[in-house]
C-alpha cells in the first residue's frame, strides 16, 4: 500500500526501459499509477512491444506516460533530459548483460561505456536537474568479479559510491532472470521453435529469478533503499541453485520430451530429423571452459555489511560512503587515452581493471561462446 502511495504521486524515468528487467520494471511503475513515467531505450522494436503488451494488459493511466527510441549516451538523449529532465526517481537499468560481450577489444569498450560512463553521466544530468533519487541496476557477478561484465558493474558501483555524495542512490544484484531476452532459458524457447538441439553447461550453477520479481526487487530498491544501499534477494542454495543441463531437462520435460544426449554437435544437429517424432530431443550438454565463467554465484562478499532483517524476501548490503577519488580519475584517464590512440587490446583493459580491483580474478581460456553451438 505504501509503494503504490510513493508510486501514484511521483514522476519516473526508466532508462534502458525495453529490455527483459526494464519491461518488468516499467510495469510494476505503470499499474500503480505514476504521474509521469518516460521510458528511454535504444531498441524501437522492443519499445513497440512494451507498449503493446502494457496497453493489452493495463489499458490507460492518468499520468504522463511516454516512450522515447534514443541511445543515452547520444546529444539528442541530451536535448531530451534538457528539455524535460524533472523526475523524482530515474532507475537505469541499461547495461551489457553477456560475459561473451568480452571477446572481443571493441565490444568490451562499448560495454565500459553502457555500464560505467553512461551510467555516471545519467547520475550527474539527474543531480544538476533536482532528481530525488537514483536507480541503477547491478549484477550479482559484481561480486567477487570473474569476468569482465561483472568487474565493470563492480567499478560502476565504484563510480556510484562517489556520486552518493551529491545525490541519494541505491542499486540491486540479483540472479539471472529466467527467459529474459538473449540468456541461454530464452534460447531454449528459440530452439524449440526453430526445430535445433538444445545445448547446454552441465556444471554452471545459477540462481534464477522470474520477471516479475526482478522489476519488484529494483522497484523495492528504487523507492525504499537508503543511501548506498545494494538489495538482493534472499535464495536458498539447497532450493534455488540449479544447473542450466537440469533446467533443460525439466524445460522439456514439461514441454511434453524426453532429453536424448549426444557426444557431439553434428550428431544433434543429424538427430534433429527424426527424434522429435519421437517426443525426444536431441540435447548436448558439456564441462564449460569458456572465459570468464563463474562455477556459482554470490550475493555479497565476505567483507560487506548485511540487513536480513528489514524485509522478508530481500537482503541489502549496507555501505559507508568510502571511495577513492585519484582511482577513480585514474580510470577515466587510462581508458580515454586508449579510445584516443584507438589502438587497444584486450589485455590493455584487463590492466586497467587490474588496477581497480587488484584481487579481480579474470578467467582468460581463449575460448569463447561464440564458437559453440
Amino acid at each position: 500500500m505504501q509503494l503504490k502511495e510513493i508510486v501514484s504521486a511521483s514522476k519516473f524515468l526508466v532508462i534502458g526501459g525495453a529490455g527483459s528487467i526494464g519491461q518488468a520494471v516499467t510495469k510494476e511503475i505503470f499499474k500503480r499509477n505514476p504521474k509521469k513515467l518516460h521510458v528511454v531505450d535504444i531498441s524501437e522494436n522492443n519499445m513497440v512491444e512494451l507498449v503493446r503488451d502494457i496497453r493489452s494488459t493495463y489499458g490507460y493511466i492518468d499520468g504522463d506516460f511516454q516512450t522515447f527510441a534514443l541511445d543515452i549516451g547520444s546529444i539528442e538523449y541530451d536535448a531530451f533530459i534538457e528539455a524535460d529532465g524533472k523526475y523524482d526517481y530515474v532507475l537505469n537499468l541499461s547495461a551489457l548483460k553477456h560475459v561473451r560481450s568480452e571477446k572481443d577489444p571493441y565490444t568490451l569498450m562499448r560495454m565500459i561505456d553502457v555500464n560505467i560512463f553512461n551510467t555516471e553521466k545519467t547520475v550527474n544530468q539527474s543531480i544538476a536537474s533536482g532528481v530525488k533519487k537514483y536507480f541503477c541496476v547491478s549484477t550479482d557477478k559484481a561480486a567477487n568479479p570473474a569476468n569482465m561484465m561483472g568487474a565493470s558493474k563492480r567499478i560502476m558501483e565504484m563510480f556510484l559510491m562517489r556520486k552518493s555524495e551529491e545525490i541519494e542512490i541505491s542499486t540491486a544484484r540479483f540472479a539471472n532472470v529466467a527467459f529474459s531476452d538473449g540468456s541461454l532459458l530464452h534460447g531454449f524457447n528459440q530452439r524449440i521453435q526453430k526445430q535445433q538441439p538444445i545445448v547446454a553447461p552441465n556444471d554452471i550453477k545459477r540462481y534464477f529469478v522470474i520477471p516479475k520479481e526482478s522489476g519488484e526487487l529494483c522497484l523495492m530498491s528504487c523507492v525504499f533503499g537508503e543511501n548506498r544501499d545494494i538489495f538482493f534477494p534472499k535464495l536458498s542454495e539447497d532450493l534455488h541453485l540449479i544447473t542450466f543441463a537440469n533446467i533443460a531437462i525439466k524445460y522439456l520435460n514439461e514441454i511434453g520430451y524426453e532429453p536424448y544426449l549426444c557426444s557431439t554437435e553434428h550428431e544433434a544437429r543429424e538427430l534433429m530429423k527424426t527424434l522429435p517424432q519421437e517426443k525426444k530431443w536431441p540435447c548436448l550438454f558439456t564441462s564449460s571452459d569458456t572465459t570468464g565463467e563463474k562455477d556459482f554465484e554470490e550475493f555479497y562478499t565476505v567483507d560487506e555489511t548485511l540487513d536480513m532483517d528489514r524485509f522478508e524476501n530481500l537482503g541489502i548490503i549496507k555501505n559507508e560512503l568510502e571511495f577513492k577519488n585519484e582511482k577513480l580519475n585514474y580510470f577515466t584517464k587510462a581508458i580515454s587515452d586508449l579510445k584516443d590512440s584507438k589502438k587497444w587490446s584486450k589485455e590493455n583493459i584487463i590492466d586497467v581493471f587490474h588496477q581497480m580491483i587488484p584481487n579481480f580474478e579474470h578467467k582468460e581460456t581463449g575460448k569463447y561462446l561464440d564458437a559453440k553451438m
